[in-house]
């Protein structure tokens, strides 16, 4: 059976607790003007508001990671910053050690979020994907903005939308882990039923209309099939990788799909799969990884 962890915000994530607003006010004024009192008295901010939510993160990253300038379109997918610092963290520590490493985001977005924060914990390299021209510009810019980042980043354009690794991953290429928060619905009338159920979790209040960039771009939610499929076809394709990379993995929205998802890697073959569940606020995800080095190749690898 996969090995399980019990949800939990990680010990390492410098976003734990309540939000210290007065200091992330202080590194960013505008964030004031989204600032409001809850029911039970607590200063907050409108979470169903994607410009307060946009500030928030932009703080966030200023504040704990230094990060001075962080700018892409508003159409863009705004990355929550605690989950997706949970990622890099449970990465970490399934590598067991963080110097020199090296780690393949499939999916970079115009946020460059999880190079940002790999960088900036453990100092990580990273190769960075996506299918958006604008995107990687976008992403490019922010790294070459910010002294701590540059010319730790090699990105890299995905011409072929149907493929994950292939075109990406050179014959030479070494990588200690690859990692993706993969387009999780299969429709446009998904990507809206899911941004108004997430406007309800969060306020209670149902919505007829919903502010579609408050998920991000089709590109970003949308993958025929959804999240499903594409995981599905990154297990078929990470096969003929099996030597490049150490450890493959992938955020899973979708509990239910997990066991499609041993099924296909018990098939092709993975010596090792793990599965650890995060909790950030209100939601509950999961990464699920997967190695086919068998326990003596991965020594070796960590020896390299």
């Amino acid at each position: 059976m996969p090995e399980t962890k019990k949800p939990t915000l990680h010990p390492r994530n410098k976003n734990k607790g309540q939000y210290d607003l007065k200091a992330l006010i202080k590194v960013n004024p505008d964030l004031a003007k989204y600032i409001k009192t809850n029911k039970l008295g607590i200063d907050t901010i409108d979470f169903t508001n994607p410009i307060a939510v946009k500030l928030l993160n932009k703080s966030l990253l200023n504040h704990y990671y230094g990060i001075q300038f962080w700018k892409f379109p508003d159409t863009n997918l705004c990355p929550p910053i605690p989950g997706r610092a949970d990622y890099i963290h449970y990465m970490a520590d399934l590598l067991g050690k963080n110097d020199n490493i090296t780690c393949l985001d499939i999916g970079v977005g115009a946020s460059c979020i999880y190079p940002i924060i790999g960088i900036s914990e453990y100092n990580w390299n990273f190769i960075a994907s996506d299918i958006d021209r604008k995107s990687i510009a976008t992403a490019k810019k922010i790294v070459n903005s910010n002294p701590s980042l540059k010319d730790k980043v090699d990105f890299r354009f995905q011409e072929n939308k149907n493929q994950i690794f292939k075109g990406i991953i050179n014959e030479d290429d070494k990588m200690d882990i690859t990692i993706c928060n993969p387009p999780f619905h299969a429709s446009k009338k998904d990507a809206e039923k899911g941004s108004m159920r997430k406007v309800r979790n969060l306020t209670g209040e149902k919505l007829k209309i919903v502010q579609l960039n408050f998920s991000g771009m089709v590109d970003e939610m949308i993958y025929e099939g959804g999240e499903n499929q594409f995981i599905q076809n990154m297990i078929i394709e990470s096969v003929n990788y099996a030597e490049n990379c150490l450890w493959f993995s992938s955020l899973v929205s979708n509990e239910r799909n997990l066991n499609r998802f041993y099924s296909s890697l018990e098939k092709y073959g993975a010596k090792d799969v793990k599965t650890i569940h995060m909790t950030t606020a209100n939601k509950i995800s999961r990464i699920v990884a997967w190695t086919f080095q068998s326990e003596e190749k991965q020594k070796q690898w960590k020896k390299k």
